[in-house]
């Protein structure tokens, strides 16, 4: 017997944050599993965890941290 699988979908998707320069700003996401695999991206470019960006992910809601947040971060 074969299941086809069930695609991953958002839940609850991102939301606009505001945040004042120099601060932190946590962004979240949840999904529909929690086994998904989450990458972050800005433009077309994969963001990788560093000083400046933290990315978590506990069950099906996953979040990324920015710290020192700047307007090149928008």
């Amino acid at each position: 017997l074969c299941v086809p699988a069930v695609p991953v979908l958002f839940k609850q998707a991102l939301e606009n944050t505001d945040v004042e320069e120099g601060k932190s700003v946590s962004l979240r996401c949840e999904l529909t599993k929690s086994e998904a695999t989450v990458v972050w991206k800005k433009g077309g470019a994969t963001l990788q965890a560093s000083a400046k960006y933290e990315m978590k992910q506990k069950g099906t809601v996953a979040e990324l941290v920015i710290h020192n947040a700047e307007p090149e971060d928008a």
